[in-house]
């Protein structure tokens, strides 16, 4: 790879303006600002230079330029990622998506569409849903986040516990490979012979190229849906409350929890009590299928949160009532940063077993480090989002909240869980990726890695952990015994 200092930037600049549109090409410092971050506000890098293509064939083309020219490449989507994934910390050339925001087909009969990577999120459903169809995963920012980066980072959301993330609705992905290549990943059948190499692009963080066209799953709507709010005088009851549910069969299509810093928040933001405001916590389910179906399981599921302490159970079964109850979940974030001038968020993942007595260290941790957690997450999955809350402008703080924010991840893995969900590891939690694998498992995916890209151009420095970036992850390393021609990367 070449080195920063060994990239001639000008002649690059030069040679992608003959490639690409005037107004592709984003060379001006104060221009380049726009892109010194992503949702992780906490790091900032500016890329020393920038080029939105709006086709397959322009995206090629950049890569083919910074294969000849040995230039590494990041990739942009509407950079609401929350782990550092579209930082530019190494000189590199940032590849912004953003206006690739064609729907390219749609296909009722088979239930697929397929659209170019900077088509936002909730734009899928807008374009099938007067037919009877949505697209399900459904991350908090799905007004604002882009299809490509869901792929890359295997985005989440509410409905993931019956539906599944965003590897489960994407059949077919068309990829330019770090050299310049376009190849086609997937199919047009949800099961393909042959390796899974779609399954392996997906959640790759930008390591393996660039998505250009993504061919999604629809579903159905379904004939009937209900969202019940239930309010607890303690987050223990309220995790029994999830417990009873999914042990009774009953399989929601999402299940949501606010502590009450967040529902004071949001009632705050919204200048209504949506939430009682005196809830230890609120928990949210939302049943969908046939009539009948959901009607029963709407009594049954409020029965139960009754027996596990509720102290009140609404059931909402209109459109408008439905996103009433939701509203405050949908703006938890926003009204918390309506409170503090910054946020570090963070998605470790635990069994729901658990979820009691993590929730209860976290507190702990929280006043140890002497900063704010506000606690919001997928509770049906475990997915916790503990949003610490901080003064970027206090001296010594950021090293606080990042000291805070590993001592939750390391928590999650101890607890049997994991250091992500569907945040993605980037930047931000590279060096914690070693709690999980072994130094063989994480050479192993590096092999994977540069099958795809040998001369590992696409993202460098992300996801796996480096001597340079992680300096105690390499200590590590050094010791265990590694298997005979195995070596840290």
């Amino acid at each position: 790879m070449a080195t920063a200092s060994a990239i001639d930037w000008p002649a690059l600049e030069k040679a992608l303006r003959q490639v690409l549109p005037p107004r592709a090409v984003v060379s001006k410092a104060q221009e380049l600002l726009s892109y010194d971050c992503d949702g992780l506000t906490m790091d900032r890098h500016q890329p020393p230079l920038a080029v939105l293509p709006d086709s397959t064939e322009q995206v090629a083309a950049v890569l083919k330029l910074c294969h000849e020219q040995g230039v590494p490449f990041v990739a942009r989507g509407s950079g609401t990622g929350l782990s550092g994934g579209a930082l530019v910390e190494q000189e590199a050339l940032l590849v912004i998506t953003s206006r690739m925001r064609q729907v390219l087909s749609i296909d009722l009969n088979n239930q697929t569409i397929r659209v170019q990577p900077g088509v936002i999120n909730s734009w899928v459903t807008r374009a099938v849903s007067g037919d009877g169809f949505y697209y399900a995963p459904d991350p908090s920012s799905q007004i604002a986040c882009s299809v490509g980066g869901n792929v890359a980072e295997n985005s989440g959301g509410v409905h993931c516990l019956k539906y599944g993330v965003t590897s489960n609705h994407v059949l077919e992905l068309e990829v330019v490979l770090p050299d310049g290549t376009v190849t086609t990943l997937g199919g047009p059948l949800a099961e393909m012979p042959a390796l899974d190499l779609r399954g392996v692009f997906i959640g790759s963080e930008g390591t393996l190229g660039i998505a250009t066209a993504i061919t999604l799953r629809l579903l159905r709507q379904p004939e009937a849906v209900a969202v019940l709010l239930a309010d607890f005088t303690s987050m223990e009851a309220a995790g029994e409350a999830v417990r009873l549910v999914t042990a009774s069969g009953i399989l929601p299509a999402g299940m949501e929890i606010m502590d009450n810093f967040t529902i004071r928040a949001v009632d705050q933001m919204l200048e209504q009590e949506l939430y009682p405001a005196d809830a230890a916590a609120a928990l949210l389910i939302e049943l969908d299928g046939s009539s009948a179906e959901v009607e029963l399981a709407a009594a049954t599921t409020a029965e139960l949160c009754r027996q596990a302490g509720a102290r009140d159970v609404q059931v909402a079964t209109t459109s408008d009532d439905r996103a009433r109850l939701w509203q405050g979940r949908k703006s938890a974030i926003s009204a918390l940063g309506r409170l503090y001038p910054s946020y570090y968020l963070q998605d470790g993942v635990v069994p729901r077993s658990a979820l009691p007595k993590v929730l209860a260290r976290i507190d702990e941790l929280s006043r140890e480090h002497e900063l704010p957690v506000a606690n919001v997450f997928h509770a049906g999955d475990g997915n916790l989002h503990p949003l610490i809350l901080y003064d970027g402008r206090e001296e010594g703080v950021h090293q606080r909240v990042k000291d805070l924010g590993a001592a939750i991840l390391r928590l999650c893995v101890d607890s049997g869980g994991s250091i992500s969900g569907e945040h993605g590891v980037g930047a931000d939690k590279r060096c914690f990726l070693d709690w999980m694998f072994s130094p063989a498992d994480l050479e192993t995916m590096q092999l994977v890695r540069k099958a795809f890209d040998p001369l590992q151009r696409a993202n460098p420095g992300k996801l796996f952990p480096t001597p340079v970036s992680c300096g105690e992850s390499s200590r590590r390393a050094q010791q265990i015994q590694l298997p005979k021609g195995v070596e840290v990367v």
